[in-house]
């Protein structure tokens, strides 16, 4: 079944504004989908003129999602899914994965951008055995996070925590650092962790960044390598570690992308 998350009571769609371009929408854009407006357009055209491997980089960050989830679902158990910073709806979404593979999976989406919650309610509805459901929470809020996810996700059981070219938006490396822990120790035992962000691994990627930035959108920092990697801190990643998201454990879904990409992830089990 389909819960319907009770913290929603005013329109989402009141806090709309399309005279911004947002980051949600643009990444959409270079996927392909249709969720997006002119001025997301331009922005992201913007972009891909100063950093052309952008939207290459996209879909292998969503392939590296897709083989995460199929990876936890299929072989370390996991039925519960915390998604945050869900994005707007695209193909093989995180539950259509899970539920393909173990139809009872439980996900919980996050996020708090108006059209993303819209889009979702609408579209990621659950297969019939599991659930599906969404809170409306800001990633620097865990304490509601967690508390708002645990009417749907049981806090005693392993959950999968995805954040997912998210920590870019908190400009503070220590603050991203600190968020990160707060949520990870709210998991029990054999919880995990799975993690994607862009890096400064590109002058030209820096350079794009940069003048998106001072275009009046919700700030996105670049990290190291090195960096991503310190989110995992105190847990066990699994192989190959931080790398390349296009390396990391490819398969046929990673046919004609280039072995190194600028967005880096990883999946770590906490013991």
């Amino acid at each position: 079944m389909t819960e319907a998350a009770d913290n929603s009571e005013q329109d989402p769609l009141a806090r709309f504004d399309t005279t911004v371009p947002q980051s949600a929408r643009i990444w959409n854009y270079w996927l392909g989908g249709k969720d997006n407006y002119e001025v997301d357009r331009v922005a992201g055209d913007a972009f891909r003129e100063i950093f052309p491997g952008i939207e290459t980089g996209a879909r292998a960050a969503r392939y590296f999602l897709a083989r995460a989830v199929r990876h936890l679902a299929a072989e370390e158990g996991i039925r519960q899914f915390l998604d945050i910073g869900t994005g707007l709806p695209s193909v093989d979404n995180t539950h259509e994965i899970a539920q393909r593979v173990v139809p009872e999976c439980r996900i919980v989406y996050v996020d708090n951008d108006p059209l993303v919650l819209a889009h979702a309610r609408a579209l990621l509805t659950s297969s019939p055995e599991g659930v599906t459901n969404y809170v409306d929470a800001d990633l620097r809020d865990p304490v509601t996070i967690v508390r708002e996810a645990g009417k749907t996700l049981d806090f005693d059981k392993p959950v999968a925590l995805m954040l997912m070219g998210i920590l870019g938006h908190i400009e503070d490396y220590d603050e991203a650092r600190a968020i990160v822990r707060r949520l990870v120790d709210a998991l029990p035992a054999d919880s995990y962790l799975v993690h994607y962000d862009s890096t400064d691994t590109s002058e030209a990627y820096v350079d794009a960044i940069r003048q998106y930035n001072e275009g009046g959108s919700i700030p996105y920092i670049l990290r190291s390598p090195e960096q991503i990697a310190g989110f995992f801190e105190g847990l066990e990643l699994l192989e190959p570690g931080v790398a390349s998201c296009s390396r990391w454990r490819p398969d046929d879904s990673a046919w004609g992308l280039p072995a190194e990409v600028h967005q880096y992830g990883g999946v770590a089990l906490k013991r």
